[in-house]
């Protein structure tokens, strides 16, 4: 496919595009520059195909003030393409048949995913494991005894392939099944010290990352990966981790995206500790062994007319948190809004509103500016 093509001369109607095509042109438009996820659904919908979207992409751009415009260029894709063939990977796309249907349901769904090993893992119900890096060595014995229990109940577990309890859930998990959502490219080794782990994973289990091949995990990478983890699972468990750390920004993606979050406890002296007793205290079930998160799946199944026993631990609060924070955002743009004004059209108390403002300006989603205004981060 050439830029001529996307630009026929001829009068007659074009040809339909075939699967082949589409999905390269597909992952073109991806690729281009300043086309995120809700910008690539957008002109998909407008447009009927990505081919007459790459058409369109220049005259959108100019639209919105950016001159000079270049799609990505044809030799961009073939490049990748290739490298993941070298690599032995597969890339599946949103909407085929080995898409993983957990993720279907997402705004934010990966229009496309690499995968290294066995994709069949990806049908099977899975639960996340997440937790410090710089785990103890209660964390890391937690971790795996819970990997290795929720492994033979059927489960496959999910993690970050990062150091300390993701490493740990996904070493205990490696017999019965595991995945891992890689920040980077899904054939960049990083942290290099989990070389061999990755290696193993995608001899037993299955590696995935929806970023292009080659490329070398940055920071911003990091929570994109979290929403992908939560989304997989029907249910996030934080064994271990501080008060402002990735696995609570993986706990409330979980939230937002109406899975179940769970929560080892820990001393309240112990900082790795100080995120998942947070969660708790706020209505995350707490968890002593593989038991507890069975049955709370078993309960969230339960047909309407059957309420869980009265010892289920309460979640109400947790995720009346996250529809705050969803309401919050909603109600804020690049413009700034008075802090005061936001409260009064909320109809919430202040003292409530305050925590959730706190939250979202360390999550990086809204930023403070002066004379008490807020605005949305975009």
């Amino acid at each position: 496919m050439t830029d001529k093509d996307l630009n026929p001369s001829s009068t007659h109607p074009p040809l339909p595009p075939t699967p082949e095509g589409e999905q390269f042109a597909r992952l073109r438009l991806l690729r281009s520059r300043r086309v995120g996820i809700a910008t690539y659904k957008r002109l998909l919908t407008e447009h009927g195909s990505a081919q007459n979207a790459l058409a369109a992409l220049p005259e959108v751009a100019r639209a919105a003030g950016v001159s000079g415009y270049q799609i990505c260029p044809e030799g961009v894709i073939h490049a990748e393409l290739r490298a993941g063939r070298a690599a032995g990977a597969k890339l599946i796309m949103h909407g085929t048949a080995e898409y993983p249907q957990a993720l279907n349901d997402l705004a934010d769904a990966p229009p496309f995913l690499w995968t290294l090993g066995d994709l069949a893992h990806l049908s099977r119900p899975m639960i996340a494991l997440v937790g410090a890096r710089n785990a103890s060595s209660l964390g890391t014995r937690m971790a795996k005894s819970l990997a290795r229990a929720l492994g033979e109940a059927g489960f496959t577990i999910v993690s970050g392939l990062a150091r300390g309890v993701d490493a740990a859930a996904h070493l205990a998990a490696l017999p019965t099944g595991t995945a891992a959502v890689q920040a980077g490219g899904v054939d960049v080794m990083y942290p290099a010290e989990n070389t061999k782990l990755a290696e193993d994973i995608a001899a037993q289990g299955v590696r995935l990352s929806e970023q292009p091949m080659g490329l070398q995990p940055m920071a911003r990478h990091f929570p994109s990966r979290n929403r992908i983890i939560s989304g997989l699972a029907q249910a996030t468990v934080v064994v271990e981790a501080a008060a402002k750390s990735g696995s609570l920004i993986t706990a409330r993606d979980a939230l937002d995206q109406g899975r179940d979050v769970l929560a080892v406890p820990g001393h309240p002296l112990d900082a790795r500790a100080s995120g998942c007793n947070m969660l708790i205290r706020d209505g995350a079930t707490l968890v002593r062994d593989a038991r507890d998160i069975i049955e709370v799946l078993s309960w969230s199944k339960a047909a309407p007319q059957d309420p869980p026993p009265a010892q289920t631990p309460p979640t109400r609060s947790l995720r009346e948190t996250a529809a705050l924070h969803s309401e919050i955002l909603a109600r804020l743009g690049p413009s700034p809004v008075a802090e005061d004004q936001l409260i009064r059209d909320l109809n919430v108390s202040a003292g409530v509103v305050a925590p959730a403002l706190v939250d979202l300006e360390l999550d990086g989603q809204i930023a403070r500016k002066p004379g008490g205004l807020l605005a949305r981060i975009v």
